[in-house]
């Protein structure tokens, strides 16, 4: 099977180098696309004109309490980390090239030149047409929640906070022009521990992924992707608000 033609696009960060350590161990000549992130002050304006000031001032201030929230969990997520043997540091073997933008024209020279079978996507920004259009092989993104129903960010913390515990679990899709709407390859449902919480479902979900993309990335070089339509409400999530993660947790006891 021919496992030289896969590309991982993803983002400076921990899980996007896990997930290249792990795809680059089972395909050798992987080659990882790395982003430079969007700038912080830029996404901030983009929420504020979306959200309100009120709501993401909640939502500033909740990202500075689970900082803490992390440092207290890291027990927990280093047991997360050796039971499913995540390794956050960058493949020793094959090529990493860095580009300003997935959506940049530099991406695309370098997508086109490698003409790969399969396109991974984790933790990028949203990936524009001109970009999906730009190759003939498919692009499948991991999402963090079961979609449709959990789309946009923390979908595992969200189906606990609305206490559908059975749809706390990930995707993996193709990548179509929407926000995580694509048609569904492979979907896991997960089960969470009293000792896990907001901070560590990210390894929880991470774990149960890797598998699935490297399923779809086998799959879509043998020509054998089966997507589907998945019969759920669709809803696109964002970050909690403090004052609404403390609601949350008292009443429904999910941290």
């Amino acid at each position: 099977m021919p496992t030289d033609k896969v590309v991982l696009l993803t983002s400076e960060g921990e899980s996007g180098r896990v997930a290249a350590r792990y795809l680059a161990a089972r395909f050798p000549a992987l080659t990882v696309i790395v982003e430079t992130p969007v700038a912080r002050s830029l996404l901030l304006r983009r929420r504020i004109k979306r959200l309100g000031v009120v709501h993401v001032g909640g939502q500033l201030a909740f990202m500075l309490f689970q900082r803490i929230q992390q440092r207290r969990s890291r027990s927990r997520i280093a047991e997360i980390v050796r039971r499913a043997d995540l390794d956050a540091r960058w493949p020793d073997e094959g090529q990493i090239i860095r580009v300003p933008s997935v959506n940049s024209p530099a991406c695309i020279r370098h997508l086109q030149l490698l003409q790969p079978r399969a396109i991974l996507v984790v933790g990028t920004r949203i990936i524009v047409g001109d970009v999906l259009h730009s190759v003939d092989a498919p692009f499948i993104n991991y999402h963090a929640g079961v979609t449709p129903k959990y789309r946009g960010v923390h979908g595992g913390y969200w189906a606990k906070a609305e206490g559908d515990d059975g749809n706390f679990g990930v995707t993996v899709h193709l990548v179509d022009e929407g926000i995580d709407t694509g048609t569904v390859l492979y979907q896991a449902r997960l089960a969470a521990s009293t000792a896990d919480n907001y901070s560590t479902y990210p390894y929880l979900q991470l774990a149960a992924a890797l598998p699935l993309l490297e399923r779809s990335a086998r799959d879509a070089i043998a020509g054998t992707l089966q997507p589907q339509r998945v019969d759920l409400p669709s809803r696109q999530w964002s970050h909690p608000t403090l004052w609404a993660y403390i609601q949350t947790g008292l009443r429904r006891g999910v941290w």
